[in-house]
């Protein structure tokens, strides 16, 4: 058996579509994985995908072929699973229903744009491990006219509860007027709601939220509620961009 057809457990489960690598780990923690009938608690223990069996819950998983899509999220659909109150989530209006894929960092039901979804596990990790320097960009209405005193606060990092001070993050202004300003915010981390809660901080709540671009990708050409498949180039753009193209050679 060669060595380079062996794959730590952590990374083929997280191949097989199971989710980035904070959730396969946590299945590995906890038991719930077990190679050819053995339950094995080690992230790095290898696996050869074409001769081992590997199963999460008594369920064989194996490695799907990649998915990556681009959807223009709207307002008003979760970016969950599901949803027990029965609203409507993003995969309700998925093109494939057969492979399952998860969204690279969310936006919340009242915020719009670019959510990229995949079943790469380790791509979806990098993209969003703040060590990489993904930068995601939003345009943000927000109300009132922030001073800039206030917004270089937000730029050096506010403390924010429980996680702690934010990263520095760029915040340019596009547009004001004495009932709302809009801005350019690119930050480099994701945290659940994180620029809805820093300027709601500085006493200036959020109107309205689009991200409009993480790393190469944007929104061009792709109308509101609309998903498109990423092209190889755009694949490749963002594999390199987090190291994968490096370690793969």
């Amino acid at each position: 058996m060669r060595e380079e057809r062996l794959l730590r457990l952590n990374r083929f489960l997280a191949e097989a579509g199971l989710g980035a690598r904070r959730k396969v780990e946590r299945l590995i923690e906890e038991g719930r994985v077990a190679v050819n009938g053995m339950v094995v608690k080690e992230y790095g223990y290898r696996v050869n995908p074409k001769e081992d069996i590997v199963t999460v819950d008594g369920k064989v998983v194996e490695i799907q072929p990649k998915i990556y899509l681009l959807f223009n999220k709207p307002k008003n659909i979760l970016t969950t699973m599901k949803d027990e109150r029965g609203r409507l989530t993003v995969y309700d209006v998925l093109p494939i229903k057969d492979i399952r894929v998860y969204p690279v960092g969310r936006l919340d039901r009242a915020s719009r744009g670019l959510l990229l979804l995949t079943n790469d596990g380790e791509l979806a990790y990098r993209l969003l491990h703040p060590k990489y320097h993904v930068e995601k960009r939003y345009i943000v209405l927000v109300e009132g006219s922030p001073s800039e005193e206030k917004l270089n606060k937000l730029r050096r990092g506010i403390y924010l509860y429980p996680e702690g001070k934010t990263l520095p993050c760029k915040i340019r202004v596009i547009e004001r007027t004495k009932w709302h300003t809009k801005l350019e915010v690119i930050l480099r981390e994701g945290r659940k709601r994180q620029i809805r809660r820093m300027f709601k901080k500085i006493g200036h709540p959020v109107k309205d939220l689009v991200r409009v671009a993480m790393g190469p990708l944007t929104l061009k050409g792709l109308p509101e509620g609309h998903f498109r498949y990423l092209t190889e180039e755009e694949v490749a753009q963002l594999k390199k961009l987090v190291g994968l193209e490096r370690e793969r050679k």
